[in-house]
């Protein structure tokens, strides 16, 4: 029973980040190898576990000597985007499939879908009901608030990265794009989380009116990269 407790629990966790995923991916007019998406995706997911370890040593150490909340939050986010961007990037990089600017934001959200799998398999787990493993209440309620929040999150956050990845795309000034991503991706972050902790009461309305707006911007940049992609082919 404990068993299929578990199985069950994994299988909801994963649902939120593939059902995103799956939605961005129909944006890419041409569609990526479906093994370089399950790789990056397991890449992203893989990456979890130094991202954990940087952010403990960021709060036990850094905050040892600074101690602010909203310092705390913005380095947490920047840890977590600037992984995310590596994860990527060291997944397609150098594959002869990662041939246009769009493939960029495609593989970033894949990325972030294999590290949002990672938090909500963790925090799922935390209302795992060894004894009645079919009572899923508690975990279902909440992966579906992280389907609308974190998970959502994580795919918009990279998503610009992938933006700016983008347009720095064979360019002299692909560093400087990518820093201008993760810097607009770790502002996403953190007006996120702080509206979570400001609007506890009113938690699900406002960040999700806030993600529903970024994630407007996101797709408006996916029309912008297939314009530019089919003049370029032009």
């Amino acid at each position: 029973m404990v068993i299929l407790s578990v199985f069950i629990t994994i299988v909801a966790a994963l649902l939120p980040a593939i059902i995103w995923l799956l939605f961005f991916l129909k944006e890419d007019v041409h569609p990526e190898p479906k093994r370089l998406i399950i790789y990056t995706f397991c890449v992203g997911a893989i990456i979890s576990l130094p991202v954990l370890i940087a952010q403990i040593i960021f709060q036990n150490v850094l905050l040892e000597l600074i101690r602010n909340a909203f310092l705390l939050m913005i380095g947490l986010a920047v840890i977590e985007e600037v992984f995310k961007f590596f994860a990527a990037y060291f997944a397609v990089h150098k594959d002869p499939a990662f041939d246009e600017p769009i493939d960029a934001v495609v593989y970033m959200i894949a990325a972030a879908m294999g590290f949002a799998s990672i938090e909500n398999i963790f925090i799922a787990s935390q209302n795992i009901n060894t004894i009645h493993p079919l009572a899923f209440a508690p975990t279902l309620i909440t992966l579906a608030l992280r389907f609308v929040g974190a998970t959502l999150l994580h795919a918009l956050a990279s998503g610009m990265v992938g933006y700016f990845w983008a347009k720095g795309w064979r360019k002299p000034d692909l560093r400087n794009q990518i820093i201008i991503g993760i810097v607009g991706a770790t502002i996403i972050h953190f007006v996120f989380n702080y509206l979570v902790l400001k609007f506890q009461n009113v938690t699900l309305f406002y960040s999700s009116l806030f993600l529903v707006v970024a994630a407007f911007f996101l797709l408006n940049d996916f029309e912008k990269l297939k314009t530019a992609d089919k003049e370029r082919k032009m």
